[in-house]
């Protein structure tokens, strides 16, 4: 049974064809990866089937009374509230009930032997629900879900505006699984989420009775979920079986088919039109050339796909610092309270290091501390006086300005071509390069931001959550560059498989965190 039929979809935006005549079906109980390259239309196609965008052409239809939750890439919270009231949110229509319940027993003082009746049947299939649906356990399944994605340790009674952008994301992800809609609708949510909180998400996805449509670019967590792939590319979706290898495996024996076919199909072209231009001009065979002719003007021509600007990422080197590029004393890490145990250690000069742990216990403030960008809670640590730092962060919005204005204010030695190459070379396109950087994908924010990281000469390298949003192929391209860089690099990152067999050592703030974990 279909819960979700697209037929015939197509939307462009400024002159670009981003969906073209897509067709999608969602089955009862289907797991479905949506998957592509970073600006194929992923987030687009979402966005158009949970109706906050019409499409130029097509249908979407749902099925009858089917309740949807949608994760995207730019929820908001409400200031004022605390991560257990947001999280009480998901079960408001049963505290909607009890209140209906509660009003009926307030009645039932004054209430006529009939009224009274009425009353009490009201209340008793009020009640009945509730107990059914595990109304009285909410405050339980509300610390083992924030317990599994990892709010727990940040305190439920913290409030949202207190909150980073990735634990925000953990406080929308963990009320959304809470909520258990029909069909659930994921954007990227293993982002900010640490291995152990994505093995949680794993089990729950795995175990999930209802539908989902999950948009990733974690490819161990996509084969572990999904049973059901669709591909978008130029503009066409695809459906195949199975998780993403399955998927890869088909798609490689589709592509080398169509290719096979091509060739074949350009041979016979060439052939035909060699038969016309030697016999078009001869009238005793003018008539066969004119058959080979409209053969030609009537075949079906295969087109490949066109190749996708790869993006080259490449980090300039500028001169060697001291032995220690980074020495830390005694160094405490936190803001308003200790996060940390008294850390004494150092970064040797080309050591590539991985930093790892679960959220919330100072790994992003410590890149920050030992760039000096924030003051130690206590100790000492200090940067070599030749070391030139460059700093990728986790979390950045954008600005108003198109990605080329905002490229060139920081970089106005350029010139429009130069400034347009070093952008596409990042695998930006002219529409991408021309749009404002706050409506850009995560993946194609993540590119521009790495162009910009790209531009300075650095000798120490330091990335937070790099890997965020960018597609497999920018995965690895990323990963080559690291590898290629003659510097020193401190990396955090949630995913073994990017930093292992790039990094000479890996560290584990929990190994450092004076928390409980």
């Amino acid at each position: 049974m279909s819960v979700l039929t697209v037929e015939k979809v197509s939307h462009g935006f400024g002159g670009r064809q981003i969906l073209e005549d897509a067709s999608f079906r969602l089955n009862k109980g289907e797991h479905v990866g949506l998957v592509g390259a970073n600006g194929e239309g992923k987030t687009t196609f979402l966005n158009i089937i949970t109706g906050k965008l019409m499409p130029d052409a097509g249908t979407v239809s749902w099925c009858n009374h089917i309740t949807t939750g949608y994760l995207d890439q730019r929820s908001t919270l409400t200031p004022g509230k605390t991560i257990r009231e947001v999280l009480q949110e998901a079960f408001g229509h049963y505290f909607d009930l009890e209140a209906e319940m509660l009003a009926c027993y307030d009645k039932m003082g004054s209430a006529s032997d009939e009224e009274m009746s009425k009353l009490m049947e009201d209340a008793a299939e009020i009640q009945d629900i509730l107990e059914h649906s595990g109304f009285y356990t909410i405050d339980a399944r509300i610390e083992e879900f924030a317990n599994g994605l990892g709010l727990g340790d940040i305190g439920l009674d913290k409030d949202v505006s207190e909150l980073s952008g990735g634990q925000r994301s953990k406080v929308l992800l963990t009320k959304l699984l809470l909520e258990n809609p029909m069909i659930l609708i994921l954007d990227e949510p293993t982002n900010y989420l640490d291995e152990n909180h994505i093995v949680w998400l794993t089990r729950f996805l795995q175990n999930y009775e209802n539908a989902f449509i999950l948009v990733s670019h974690d490819i161990p967590f996509l084969n572990d979920v999904v049973n059901v792939i669709y591909h978008v590319e130029e503009a066409v979706l695809t459906r195949y079986t199975g998780n993403y290898d399955d998927f890869m495996h088909m798609y490689d024996i589709k592509r080398a088919q169509l290719e096979q076919a091509y060739k074949k199909q350009q041979k016979e072209i060439a052939d035909l039109e060699d038969f016309i231009a030697r016999n078009k001009a001869r009238i005793a065979t003018s008539n066969m050339a004119k058959s080979r002719q409209k053969k030609l003007d009537k075949m079906d021509k295969i087109e490949l796909s066109k190749e996708k600007p790869k993006p080259v990422f490449q980090f300039d080197y500028s001169r060697a610092p001291g032995k220690y590029v980074i020495e830390a004393e005694n160094l405490v890490l936190g803001y308003d309270e200790a996060l940390t145990n008294p850390l004494t250690f150092h970064v040797e000069r080309g050591q590539k290091i991985a930093i790892k742990g679960v959220n919330g216990l100072g790994k992003s403030t410590l890149l920050k501390t030992m760039l000096g960008f924030i003051p130690a809670f206590d100790g000492e640590v200090k940067l070599d006086y030749y070391a030139e730092p460059a700093y990728f962060e986790q979390e950045h919005d954008g600005s108003s300005k198109t990605a080329l204005q905002d490229f060139w204010d920081d970089f106005p030695s350029l010139d429009n071509g130069e400034a347009r190459r070093a952008l596409a070379k990042c695998g930006l396109t002219n529409e991408h390069i021309e749009s404002q950087v706050r409506v850009l994908s995560g993946g194609e924010n993540a590119k521009f931001r790495l162009c910009k990281l790209m531009q300075k000469p650095m000798n120490l390298l330091v990335l937070d959550e790099p890997t965020n949003h960018l597609d497999p192929v920018a995965k690895d391209v990323l990963k080559e560059a690291i590898r290629d860089f003659k510097g020193t690099v401190i990396l955090v990152s949630h995913e073994p498989e990017f930093y292992e067999g790039i990094v000479t050592d890996v560290w584990n703030i929990e190994d450092w965190t004076n928390k409980v974990v």
